[in-house]
């Protein structure tokens, strides 16, 4: 995946609050309880809505995970900040740039397929954390992974994460995967916005439940966006392997997948967010579907 370079990167859509840490009112958000133990716990850390929604916030019950935050370089150093990510050119040489630069994107072609239809689009924030921050829906570690929370309708993420994928879950990584995971949680964004999120029992779990849905239709509207992305006239290029990481991260963080590794067995009735195979098939649904209308996972089996 290649930035236009001389692309003008808006970096007032991604609040950079990396080196920050440290938790306000609430204590760190756990996911537990329900009977679902550790296998939600890690679930959740990938891709989810909201942590606080996905089952019991608590702190004495969950189990205590083994995860340890991956090295990351901090610096504080203004300059390398997202403040200073002006140009395609910059999200072509740096991470954080290139989340900027994606968010620009997922936002520029989600803003005009709204106005396409009359309606209008309200832009969503990244922000960028390390270790741990507040939010709309509690305080939250690096351990919840990528997350949407509607409340107060901001994407949160620690660049960490990319590195968790790939060593722990053994996704193949690459620029396109990481603008994947971001697109996902855009794909959620949008669900907000058309009042899915609402609607949902995210308690309803297992292949065909409500959170598998939720989950699936935003690997779908990510493949919408992966679709259109060039148009955007942020990204110049999206090869066949670009599309082919994707699916990699897809299927990386798949429940039967997780349980398998985790557990050692796989237990569909508590899936919260698809298998490897259902996660393929809707991104690259949506990716050839092109259109918020091809990915009615609300519809038949999934």
């Amino acid at each position: 995946m290649r930035f236009n370079e001389n692309a003008s990167l808006d970096s007032s859509q991604v609040q950079d609050q990396r080196g920050s840490g440290g938790f306000g009112k609430g204590g760190a958000v756990a996911i537990g309880g329900g009977g679902l133990g550790l296998v939600v716990m890690l679930v959740a850390m990938l891709f989810g809505i909201n942590p606080a929604d996905l089952g019991s916030v608590i702190q004495d019950q969950a189990p205590t995970s083994s995860y340890q935050q991956p090295a990351y370089p901090q610096s504080t150093d203004a300059s390398q900040t997202t403040a200073s990510c002006r140009t395609g050119a910059d999200a072509n040489a740096r991470q954080d740039c290139r989340i900027v630069g994606v968010v620009n994107s997922v936002q520029e072609y989600w803003s005009n397929e709204f106005a396409r239809r009359g309606q209008r689009y309200s832009p969503a924030p990244t922000r960028l954390f390390s270790g741990s921050t507040d939010t709309g829906c509690g305080s939250a570690t690096s351990e919840v992974g990528p997350f949407y929370c509607p409340r107060d309708k901001v994407v949160y993420l620690d660049l960490s994460f990319f590195q968790e994928l790939q060593q722990r879950f053994g996704a193949q990584g690459g620029p396109f995967a990481q603008a994947y995971v971001v697109a996902h949680e855009y794909g959620h964004h949008i669900q907000d916005l058309a009042g899915i999120l609402d609607r949902l029992d995210e308690r309803d779990t297992g292949p065909q439940g409500d959170a598998v849905r939720s989950e699936l239709q935003a690997d779908c509207l990510a493949g919408v966006w992966a679709s259109n992305a060039v148009a955007t006239g942020y990204i110049s290029e999206l090869t066949e392997q670009d599309i082919a990481d994707g699916m990699n991260a897809a299927s990386a963080v798949g429940d039967d997948r997780i349980q398998q590794k985790m557990q050692g067995r796989i237990t569909p009735e508590r899936w919260t967010h698809g298998s490897s195979q259902q996660r393929q098939r809707w991104f690259i649904t949506g990716y050839n579907g092109k259109q918020f209308e091809s990915c009615n996972t609300f519809s038949g089996q999934v």
